[in-house]
């Protein structure tokens, strides 16, 4: 609690009945007050600066602290903007690559659905096919007893004249006869001489002799206007006979 300095009523009429009239100021009361006021007044000033000080040092700081974190704000909404760029940029690239993949699936598509229609129509032809083979197979398995047929008929003809003609005959390849011939040579009853008839076209043709026969074009003429294959290989085996006997 502050002390309130009182001043004394002055008593006038008995400090003017004394000789010497004088009244007391009190001037050490009043310089101990007045140095104890510019002490208070002092001491206020220093800590009002020492106040100011602290509170401009927490200033500075929080200032300091708020410039920091604002920067680091920045420095995030930066990043943030910088990402949020590569993001919009690898969208855009996905979106672009799932565009060229939806295009690739649709080309993909369209090749599975003509690749479809190819076999659809592959598996017609293979039906065509299979319609025809058996076609053909039937048609080989009524060749095959047509020439059992034949082959039973003309077999006692056939072995008489490999007997007779000292000769083996079978076929070879398609529709072509090979005739092999021995004892035509005297010196070596074993050799063989041969010759191929092809008998597919209308035509028939020779295509090898084992060895060559110089008049073959001439039998061969004479096979085709007579049509008798046993006299052509009567025919050939003389020829070969009559080569050797040169």
């Amino acid at each position: 609690m502050a002390h309130t300095l009182r001043v004394p009523k002055l008593d006038l009429v008995s400090i003017l009945a004394q000789q010497n009239p004088q009244i007391d100021l009190r001037l050490d009361a009043y310089e101990s007050s007045t140095r104890s006021f510019l002490k208070a007044v002092s001491a206020y000033a220093q800590n009002a600066q020492a106040e100011i000080m602290r509170r401009k040092t927490t200033h500075v700081a929080e200032k300091k602290r708020i410039a920091e974190k604002t920067q680091s704000y920045e420095n995030e909404t930066h990043a943030c903007k910088v990402r949020e760029l590569e993001l919009i940029a690898e969208l855009e690239k996905e979106r672009e690559e799932r565009k060229d993949a939806e295009l690739a699936v649709a080309a993909f598509e369209r090749q599975l659905a003509s690749i479809k229609d190819q076999c659809a129509l592959l598996d017609v032809e293979i039906e065509q096919r299979r319609a025809v083979v058996n076609n053909l197979r039937r048609e080989r398995e009524r060749e095959h007893a047509l020439l059992n047929t034949h082959a039973s008929r003309t077999s006692p003809e056939l072995t008489e004249c490999e007997f007779r003609l000292r000769s083996v005959v079978e076929g070879i390849d398609k529709d072509k006869i090979l005739v092999r011939f021995t004892h035509i040579d005297p010196a070596d009853p074993q050799r063989e001489f041969s010759v191929v008839v092809d008998v597919s076209e209308d035509i028939y043709r020779v295509p090898t002799t084992s060895p060559f026969l110089p008049n073959l074009p001439i039998l061969l003429d004479q096979l085709n206007s007579s049509r008798d294959v046993y006299a052509f290989i009567k025919s050939v085996r003389q020829a070969f006979e009559d080569l050797v006997s040169r």
